[in-house]
């Protein structure tokens, strides 16, 4: 983020987001309209929040009242709290539809899917204008509201202004181009791109699986790029039928399912004008991946984090930009039965020294690496998650962590000359959504909430003090949910033992408790690895588990061994071995709730979409009776058949591994399920392909088992984020569960 900031006037409210008026109101019930419609229930959320590099503006995308997945580009003064709507994306958007390939990325980042508008923007250095994507163009915005287009852009992906302001440089067509900021035609710098070949683009495994979205990478001066070239030409085709409500549509989709081959990766480096082309040498084996680029800040190096096909080992290759030779700095090697990580919480600093997250000791840990020389900064038995930022004069680190407990995540901050010495800057009792920062860590915009707060968004000093807010987002006055407060139920919170006797932590949220009654229960989970589910905080589908509640359910959720934040040890526990230890822990949380004396042991329904979905079936097959009922929703059924960067990192390959394969496929015991399901999928997924769903109702009709099945034309991975897959799950939780309702 580049930035700083002038002075904030203390105690200002920039954004308040609701009136504050404390007057009462009648309580109303939740309805599932009213949970989908507009204004989302949370009250309106900013993204995207950057300061201007001046400080005096801050900047978000924010939704429209009257179209809660629409957003514009607003900015707001830091010194005077007024806030205008800078691009209105109506205005100015085409509505043309978008490319396949920016549809595609948008689906890989989840933050992204159903939503239309400006979506993300890049501040110019000199903080006088403002590059801006709408509906697949590329527009400027100035600081006085005249927006611009910039011709030739149609199809433009990974827009960004240089660090220096010098060049806009985007992908289109396959190729990269770059276009001086000062005006003139844009200049393709790369021309093989087509086919099968791709310039300046992450591939699908690094954009799904390892949470990198672009493929090229500025130098800090604007000398130089470093450009990834990738070849889906070995990658395996699918024909992936797009069923559509009015048709269908056929791709034919490189998917580099487990055990096949993936994309060919390479790495150039070129000057803006596409001379000097020199390519890296990323080592003899061609079978990698490509995890990260960064230059070092005076851009003298490139380092380059190539991890192996295995997932077992990651090296740091230091690269000479003008020959393209490497040498490996250091390296990062799994123990037995288990992988490397990857991470963002990493930092180059200016004395060739670098601070970086490591696993080594069980949990994720910061050190610091200098010459060959490691030193840990952190230690202890819970989990640093990001690492904020690092002022470099003053030797301070900031990061987050769960240090303080594993349902919170805060901001912290260490000494580099006394790194035991942890202060916390945030509040016990909220959760971390998120926070950004200068670089030197001198002002924060934090986001929080707990079950009873939505999301709040504030501006806080160096010490973490709150000396703005952005956006209070206080549930009273016209606040969206504030008819719906008097009848908001607390969330609860507790631990049951697996069976080896680690601590699992769950949560829960009931109805107004009648004594001698027993309630049905709403089992949700997820499950998979890299993963938390229970936090201290308010969930983006807190009004529906309200809504559950006020219809007479308990809503339950409990995290099992294999998910996040916990050490390597209790995520390690899936290696070679998905859909048992999760089964195991989950049915823990089932036998938990058969304990309890408000809770109808015969009325404990399961849900779970995506991950949560394929868990639904094995829940089912291993454990026929327990549950009154389940609901998979996307689930993967057969892991031979989903992506090799995630499914090898935990299976292995599938040609070695076969074994571990069989265990964990939903398909071997789906004849074993007894209970009432309903399968639910997009038709359109091409994430998790709707051939799982079609491969496992195959099965299930071969054995003439019963079951339900919703199919949604149109509709990728996130079909479920609509109103009517609820409307069908409830109407099918009351056939076989409540019968008649639960009131």
């Amino acid at each position: 983020m580049r930035i700083w900031m002038a002075a904030i006037g203390a105690g200002l409210t920039i954004w308040a987001g609701a009136a504050m008026a404390k007057s009462p109101m009648p309580p109303e019930k939740l309805t599932l309209q009213r949970v989908f419609a507009s204004p989302d229930l949370a009250g309106g959320q900013p993204q995207a929040l950057r300061l201007s590099p001046d400080g005096t503006l801050l900047t978000s995308v924010r939704p429209r009242s009257d179209e809660r997945n629409r957003f514009d580009l607003w900015a707001m003064d830091t010194r005077t709290g007024q806030s205008r709507m800078l691009v209105d994306s109506r205005k100015v958007g085409s509505g043309a539809e978008l490319s396949e390939a920016e549809k595609m990325q948008r689906e890989r980042d989840r933050s992204k899917t159903g939503k239309t508008g400006i979506l993300d923007y890049d501040w110019a250095p000199d903080g006088k204008s403002i590059l801006v994507p709408v509906d697949g163009e590329l527009f400027v915005a100035t600081l006085d509201g005249n927006v611009q287009r910039l011709d030739g852009t149609r199809g433009a992906l990974n827009p960004v202004v240089s660090p220096r302001g010098t060049y806009v440089s985007f992908v289109r067509d396959q190729n990269l181009w770059v276009q001086p900021a000062a005006g003139g035609g844009a200049r393709q710098l790369t021309t093989e791109g087509s086919g099968t070949v791709h310039f300046g683009e992450a591939e699908f495994v690094a954009q799904e699986e390892m949470h990198r979205r672009t493929g090229y990478w500025w130098s800090p001066n604007d000398r130089l790029l470093a450009v990834e070239r990738f070849d889906e030409a070995p990658v395996r085709v699918f024909t992936r039928a797009s069923i559509g409500a009015t048709g269908t549509s056929i791709y034919q989709q490189r998917y580099p399912a487990a055990g096949t081959p993936n994309v060919l990766v390479d790495l150039f480096i070129m000057k803006p004008d596409g001379t000097g082309k020199v390519k890296v040498d990323l080592g003899p084996e061609r079978d990698i991946y490509l995890a990260r680029v960064d230059w070092l800040p005076d851009g003298s190096a490139l380092l380059v984090q190539r991890q192996s096909r295995d997932q077992r080992t990651l090296d740091m290759l230091r690269v000479d930009p003008a020959t393209g030779k490497s040498t490996v700095l250091f390296s990062e090697r799994a123990g037995e039965k288990s992988w490397v990580n990857l991470s963002d919480a990493y930092r180059l600093l200016s004395d060739g020294s670098l601070i970086w997250r490591s696993e080594r000791d069980g949990f994720g840990h910061l050190y610091r690496w200098k010459a060959g020389n490691w030193t840990q900064l952190t230690k202890g038995q819970w989990v640093v998650d990001s690492l904020v930022a690092v002022d470099e004069a003053n030797g301070r680190v900031v990061f987050t962590a769960n240090k303080d407990g594993v349902l919170e995540r805060h901001v912290y901050a260490l000494n580099l000359a006394r790194p035991e010495q942890i202060t916390r800057l945030t509040e016990a009792g909220w959760s971390l959504g998120g926070v950004v920062a200068d670089g030197a860590g001198t002002r924060f915009i934090i986001s929080r909430s707990n079950p009873s707060q939505p999301r709040q968004t504030y501006i806080a000093d160096a010490n973490g003090k709150r000396i703005a807010w952005v956006n209070e987002n206080a549930v009273a006055g016209d606040h969206p949910y504030a008819p719906f407060l008097a009848t908001h139920r607390p969330t609860e919170f507790g631990t049951i033992k697996a069976a080896d006797g680690t601590p699992l932590h769950w949560q829960m949220i009931t109805p107004v408790l009648q004594k001698g009654k027993r309630y049905p229960v709403f089992f949700m989970h997820y499950g998979g690895p890299g993963s938390q589910d229970v936090w201290r905080d308010w969930p983006g589908n807190m009004p529906l588990r309200q809504f559950l509640v006020q219809q007479g359910w308990i809503v339950f959720q409990i995290d099992n061994r294999g998910s996040d934040n916990r050490g390597k040890a209790f995520e390690d526990a899936i290696w070679h071995a998905m859909g048992t230890v999760e089964v195991d822990d989950q049915l823990a949380g089932a036998g938990y709730l058969k304990s309890l004396p408000f809770v109808d042991p015969d009325k404990i329904a399961i849900y779970g979409w995506s991950y949560g979905g394929y868990l639904t079936l094995k829940m089912m097959e291993a454990h026929p009776g327990v549950f009154a009922a389940g609901i998979s929703g996307a689930p993967v059924t057969d892991w031979a058949l989903y992506d090799t960067h995630y499914t090898e990192r935990y299976m292995g390959d599938p040609t070695r591994d076969a074994e571990a394969y069989r265990g964990s496929s939903a398909l071997e015991q789906a004849a074993r399920i007894s209970d009432p399901l309903m399968l639910m999928h997009g038709m359109a997924d091409d994430n998790v392909f709707l051939d799982n769903a079609t491969a496992f109702a195959a099965r299930m009709q071969s054995a003439n088992k019963p079951f339900e099945m919703m199919l949604y034309p149109g509709k990728a991975h996130g079909a479920v984020r609509e109103i009517h897959p609820w409307t069908t799950m409830l109407n099918f939780l009351d056939r076989h569960v409540t019968k008649n309702g639960v009131k």
